[in-house]
């Protein structure tokens, strides 16, 4: 018994010699926390700065024995530290300094007379003379690792029923030595990359080498998936983009709007004297950070930071966001990044006890050349580039390449997934979790996907109740062919209806497709003022749960189509399409009937219509997932600019109309300072030649109680038609920004949002002439408009907007109000 107890205490000795590990809280003589004060090892640049609860813990690898507290204003602090783990620390500030000659600031810092602002300023002036702006070319080989870990793991969540069988797991159990919470592992991801640039040509290319993840999914989707959640990011920049959020910089030039900054002291560092600042925001719930730099004295260059999001700032299922960052002295003006450090804690809830997942990145850059210029047509993006062998390396190849070794845990992770992917309990976790992520129940042997499952159900006044059963090919995510269809079910009109259609990606490179389909269902036409050929598209106003008033406008439509799509230069296609379609009421209330002759008095209810389509979209900076024949889009903050032309040909397979149409489409966000973004859309349209209503253009209505992009919120369908039409919508969302500044209202983290829309519209006498559908042609000819506000992220889920009708007041019936809403997981 002695021995197993003697070999216990000298394994416990063994984990914490050389180890130091401390953790507490900072208060003052009153008792009240003392946020963002400094707290170091002794003699060492190891440290952190306490939370806006005082509250602190990191670790070391060395052993320390002496712990320094200092904030500006109070006494500096020396305790004494015993070996290993010092937890539970309470250490009081006394106020007051015996420095007289110092300027101590406390609270709100002056932007006068403050040196701190001064040495800022002069960083602001030389922030594009340092690092690899110095040079016109530059390369260097880079390795990037992101690991996934649960934490805050105790024995109630070890002794879950879900871990049965799956005990083993908890075998990688850490701490981190930042929050000092237990961790446990799950994912890890590896990349090995040669990044280029060019500063004059203004242009970036990475290259990858090699990729590597332990299980989760494979090649690049993961990948793509990581560099969107832990995009690429410039300290030097003015706003910091992370997890679709654009934070202050501390470097940034409206920064002494939004920090306080105190220069806090000045040491040597590799030879070189710096000046240590502190910063830390002026106001709650703004999306700002708190920390401190080292700072060089005559080039002005970061040589070391530190960033940790404020608790309270504006963003969702994000708990903590801790940043480091070192650049190395390559000679006596050069400073490079050498190592950056990320770390998210996420979670449901921003309570500290809360259970999430921390997401970890480690950057490492190293060989370094400059100015070793490169041909223009190097720096061109790959188009559709997929090296399989890439994701393939072996372990030989990372054990030589990587640029550090993996330590324990991670190592364990890799042979943790590994025995975890034959658990059957496991398996059934991880396959629910996809079918909620994807929509598709995936049926592996027959390679073979179900749905998508929210589908399945609908409603409207022509069908009632409606059952739809779907399905797709699913060999893997980069499938150079796709067969889909699905069948669906009316219970009031009691008719099936069904889709399919297929895509075949002839060749690679530049991404030609042929596709083909078939669609005859019942559908709201008019929602949309440009056009779609997606031959299973189905609006979301054409079922009805939870819509006001009558959706009884539906068409039945039979629509063909033969396409052909390249995309001959990174994000920019051209799409050629032929396509049939028959067009006829789905309902006795509605009718879609013309003229068939001179006199006026033949009348015909369905449309037969053959059509020409040719289409040019550019979507600058847009990124997706994928290589295959179908792709999935990374996010939605890209420009959009679509262009179209359709020629309808009278006699082709009995098509009844010559026309021409022209359709433009323009959607650009923009970052407005620290204020928020600003989403602008511009649609504008013409058609040439008689038309009946079926080919008419739709001012599209909106009769749900929910939010649809493009749509006007008090329009009942076909409230508006035109044949010539120019719509423009604005939305900012301030993202907080506003109610951030209301003090009861800022601990909900609201966001807000305002909008304005309008359209113009005109029918030529023609189409007026051969209508006989009964319903009065109506074209917003004196502007339509109207207005909204809303609220955003109520319950982190929720957004709901108020609209008023801004004209056309005078109709009867006319919606002058409206409440709509939406749902969304958004950080």
């Amino acid at each position: 018994m002695k021995t197993k107890i003697l070999i216990f205490f000298l394994f416990l000795s063994a984990t914490i010699i050389g180890q130091t590990k401390v953790g507490g809280k900072v208060v003052d003589d009153f008792g009240d926390p003392i946020a963002f004060a400094n707290v170091v090892f002794k003699n060492s640049k190891e440290g952190v700065i306490t939370d806006e609860n005082g509250s602190f813990y990191f670790e070391s690898a060395e052993n320390y024995s002496t712990l320094v507290i200092s904030f500006v204003g109070y006494q500096t602090k020396e305790i004494n530290l015993k070996p290993g783990l010092n937890k539970g620390l309470r250490i009081e500030l006394v106020y007051g300094t015996e420095l007289k000659e110092v300027i101590v600031y406390t609270g709100k810092t002056s932007k006068k007379n403050n040196p701190a602002i001064d040495i800022l300023r002069k960083i602001w002036e030389r922030r594009r003379k340092n690092g690899l702006q110095m040079f016109k070319q530059y390369q260097y080989d880079k390795y990037e690792k992101v690991e996934f870990d649960l934490n805050t793991i105790d024995s109630a969540f070890m002794n879950n029923k879900v871990f049965k069988g799956m005990e083993f797991v908890f075998d990688q159990i850490d701490t981190s030595n930042i929050t000092g919470k237990t961790f446990l592992p799950i994912f890890i991801n590896e990349t090995l990359s040669e990044m280029y640039g060019d500063n004059e040509a203004k242009k970036i290319k990475e290259i990858t080498k090699a990729n590597k993840n332990s299980g989760f999914g494979s090649g690049d989707g993961v990948n793509a998936f990581i560099k969107d959640l832990y995009a690429d990011y410039d300290i030097y920049n003015n706003y910091l983009k992370f997890f679709d959020k654009d934070f202050v910089s501390p470097l940034s030039r409206t920064g002494i709007n939004v920090y306080n900054y105190v220069l806090n002291d000045s040491m040597f560092i590799d030879d070189k004297w710096c000046y240590n600042i502190v910063y830390y925001p002026r106001r709650k719930n703004e999306l700002t950070f708190k920390g401190d730099f080292w700072v060089n004295d005559t080039t002005f260059a970061i040589k070391k930071i530190n960033l940790e999001a404020s608790k309270s700032a504006n963003i969702n299922w994000v708990k903590e966001i801790y940043i480091e960052q070192e650049y190395e002295v390559l000679n006596d003006s050069v400073f490079l990044l050498k190592r950056d450090y990320m770390m998210s804690d996420f979670s449901f809830s921003k309570k500290e006890e809360s259970k999430g997942m921390y997401g970890k990145r480690t950057t490492l850059a190293k060989n370094h050349k400059f100015d070793i210029k490169k041909e223009d047509k190097f720096y061109k993006e790959e188009v559709n580039y997929y090296d399989n062998e890439v994701y393939n390396r072996s372990n030989d190849y990372w054990a030589e390449n990587r640029f550090e070794a993996l330590n324990k845990n991670e190592e364990g992770i890799y042979k943790m997934l590994d025995t975890l992917k034959v658990v059957p309990r496991f398996k059934r976790i991880y396959n629910l979790a996809s079918i909620l992520g994807s929509g598709y129940i995936e049926i592996p042997k027959w390679h073979m996907d179900f749905g998508p499952i929210f589908s399945s159900f609908g409603y409207n006044d022509v069908e009632g109740q409606r059952l739809r059963f779907g399905g797709r090919t699913y060999f893997g995510p980069n499938d150079l062919w796709r067969v889909q269809g699905y069948t669906a079910y009316g219970f009031k009109d009691n008719k099936f209806k069904y889709g399919i259609s297929g895509k075949w990606m002839v060749e690679k490179k530049n991404r030609v497709i042929l596709s083909a389909g078939n669609r005859r269902d019942v559908e709201q036409i008019g929602v949309s003022l440009t056009s779609s050929n997606d031959v299973l598209g189905r609006s979301f106003a054409s079922s009805s749960f939870f819509s006001s008033g009558k959706n009884n406008k539906l068409t039945s439509v039979n629509f063909t189509t033969l396409g052909f799509e390249i995309e001959p230069v990174k994000n920019l296609t051209f799409q050629s399409n032929l396509s049939y379609r028959t067009l006829k009421s789905a309902s006795d209330d509605f009718s879609l009937d013309y003229y068939t002759d001179n006199t006026y008095t033949t009348t015909k209810s369905e449309i037969k219509q053959s059509e020409l389509n040719l289409v040019a979209e550019f979507t600058p900076k847009r990124r997706t997932v994928g290589y295959g024949v179908e792709r999935t889009e990374v996010d939605e903050n890209y420009a959009r600019l679509f262009f179209s032309y359709s020629q309808g040909t009278k006699g082709v397979l009995g098509s009844d109309f010559d026309y021409q149409k022209l359709q433009f489409y323009y959607r650009q966000p923009v970052l407005i300072g620290g204020f928020g973004r600003l989403f602008t859309t511009v649609e504008l349209g013409k058609t040439f030649g008689q038309v009946p209503l079926g080919l008419m253009g739709v001012i599209p209505g909106n009769q749900s109680y929910f939010i649809i992009d493009n749509t006007y919120n008090l329009l009942d369908y076909y409230d508006f038609v035109s044949d010539e039409y120019a719509s423009l919508h604005f939305e900012h969302h301030f993202n907080g920004r506003l109610f951030s500044r209301i003090p009861l209202i800022r601990k909900l983290n609201w966001r807000e949002i305002v909008g304005v829309k309008g359209v113009y519209g005109t029918v030529s006498d023609e189409n007026r002439l051969i209508n006989a559908s009964g319903l009065v042609y109506r074209a917003p000819e004196d502007v339509y408009w109207e207005y909204h506000a809303g609220v955003g992220n109520i319950f982190k889920v929720l957004r709901i907007d108020f609209a008023w009708r801004g004209s056309y007041l005078d109709i009867p019936d006319a919606n002058k109000f409206t409440v709509k809403a939406s749902f969304g997981f958004y950080f």
